[in-house]
């Protein structure tokens, strides 16, 4: 861990990093609330972010009784960053939270997703339904798998400059360029209402790296900034960037299994996101609550008293 990740980190006193081994692999973890062991709530992280997103959260749910675990996912902050790309797909990004779950020596916890980090916790759900007692996910609700392979299909419809398709069509392009401008990239990108973008702004990732400015508020001080800034700078964006080179991978590992959800699930959308709300969650999501929250992509940064109220009280209420 860099020291201002750590400096970070012990200002606000509740997250204590470990290099834990898992499912073959090390990944970098922080927790808090161990005294509670026993009711555990694994909290993960979308693109381009790290464990320290959830630093709003966490406080409250150590008061509220649980074990709080936050991984930096493979590819990510001091985590392992595997130089072959299969080893990013859903698979292995699932494997590495059961594994988590089993060092602590817990059967099953609940789960809370933001962006990529939500799409991991959908596809955990219906590839280890036993492992999760309940949901809650932020921002992306579960993509139905559809007739094509997710990156062809894309295509199809936005062309070959949109991000998630150029990312597989030109590999090590886009890598480069946000590598060389790391802080200027995170400082556009983390703004209010800003991403992910329409369709029409094509080379997004791109155009954010190299713009000297992008519209918005920005979510968060620079000493905060610092962190991710200085974690990217560490580990470069390849390993997060393979999360969507395995996008068509995971259509196929995904065919044969029954997309039905039964966990108590919250699906909490930011209203000014441009992640469209899902108008079939509930037939996936058979036993679904959500709310909406007046923001954008980058919901429990953004709204972050909002976002830990929604959550506490959809969980007081569940455990009743």
């Amino acid at each position: 861990m860099t020291n201002e990740t750590s400096s970070m980190f012990k200002s606000i006193n509740f997250l204590h990093p470990t290099l834990i081994s898992v499912n073959g692999i090390e990944l970098e973890v922080f927790e808090a609330g161990k005294q509670h062991s026993g009711n555990p709530i694994v909290l993960c992280h979308g693109f381009p972010e790290h464990a320290f997103s959830w630093r709003h959260q966490v406080p409250a749910l150590v008061a509220a009784g649980y074990h709080v675990i936050i991984p930096n996912q493979r590819g990510y902050g001091n985590s392992y960053k595997p130089a072959e790309v299969t080893e990013y797909d859903i698979e292995h990004l699932t494997g590495d939270l059961v594994a988590l779950l089993d060092y602590y020596g817990y059967q099953d916890a609940t789960f809370v997703g933001h962006d990529w980090g939500a799409n991991v916790v959908w596809n955990l759900a219906l590839l280890h339904p036993q492992r999760v007692n309940k949901i809650i996910n932020l921002a992306l609700p579960y993509q139905e798998r559809g007739e094509k392979p997710w990156i062809e299909f894309m295509e199809a419809i936005f062309g070959g400059d949109f991000y998630f398709v150029h990312f597989n069509r030109q590999p090590g392009v886009a890598d480069a360029i946000m590598n060389e401008n790391a802080s200027r990239f995170l400082r556009n990108i983390f703004r209010k209402n800003l991403l992910p973008a329409p369709p029409e702004r094509g080379m997004l990732m791109i155009n954010l790296a190299q713009a000297e400015n992008s519209p918005g508020e920005p979510i968060m001080e620079d000493s905060e900034l610092s962190v991710f800034i200085s974690a990217f700078e560490s580990s470069g964006f390849t390993g997060a960037i393979n999360w969507y080179r395995n996008l068509d991978r995971n259509w196929h590992l995904m065919a044969n299994i029954t997309p039905i959800i039964p966990q108590p699930t919250l699906m909490i959308y930011g209203e000014r996101d441009t992640i469209p709300k899902s108008e079939t969650l509930k037939n996936y999501v058979t036993d679904l609550d959500i709310i909406s929250l007046d923001c954008g992509h980058w919901i429990q940064q953004e709204k972050p008293e909002e976002t830990t109220q929604c959550i506490l009280k959809w969980l007081e209420d569940r455990n009743a």
